[in-house]
């Protein structure tokens, strides 16, 4: 077995990274129908080869053995002079999904750690996300890779 690598993704990538939006998007579309519509995906075919093009938002792609197994969607974010935010250079992960055939495997770990080093290489000050509550295991994963809450969004349903 081939060891796993980590890569800037390619458009010739997006075949299998739509397959995983799909997983991703059906984990909110079966916890939140009412946000969430079924069948669908984050982002349409064009969008993805602007995002993958694009140094601002590097998408990041663990393979092994030629078949790409989870990636990470980035973006990079600075408040440049505002009013009340610090000039920080921040790495947001958009998005990070594991194959859900092979998830146990240290993947998202492996993922996550790449993501940092590339963060710490790019002189960011910090790395962020944002997790559906109602995802437990995405919850449960993130605090095990040493994750803390920064800020908690809530809401009333009218």
């Amino acid at each position: 077995m081939e060891e796993l690598t980590i890569r800037r993704a390619k458009e010739s990538d997006i075949p299998t990274i739509d397959k995983l939006l799909y997983q991703v998007h059906k984990v909110h579309s079966d916890a939140r129908p009412d946000l969430f519509k079924e069948g669908t995906k984050k982002y349409t075919d064009e969008e993805l080869k602007i995002i993958i093009a694009d140094d601002r938002t590097p998408v990041f792609v663990a393979q092994r053995d030629g078949k790409v197994l989870g990636y990470a969607f980035c973006i990079h974010k600075q408040f440049i002079d505002d009013n009340n935010m610090t000039d920080i250079k921040t790495l947001y992960i958009d998005d990070l999904c594991v194959d859900e055939q092979a998830r146990g495997s240290h993947i998202g770990k492996a993922l996550y750690e790449y993501v940092l080093d590339y963060a710490r290489g790019q002189g960011c000050y910090n790395v962020t996300l944002n997790v559906w509550a109602d995802n437990s295991g995405a919850l449960s994963f993130y605090e095990k890779i040493g994750l803390k809450v920064q800020k908690i969004g809530m809401e009333k349903i009218l």
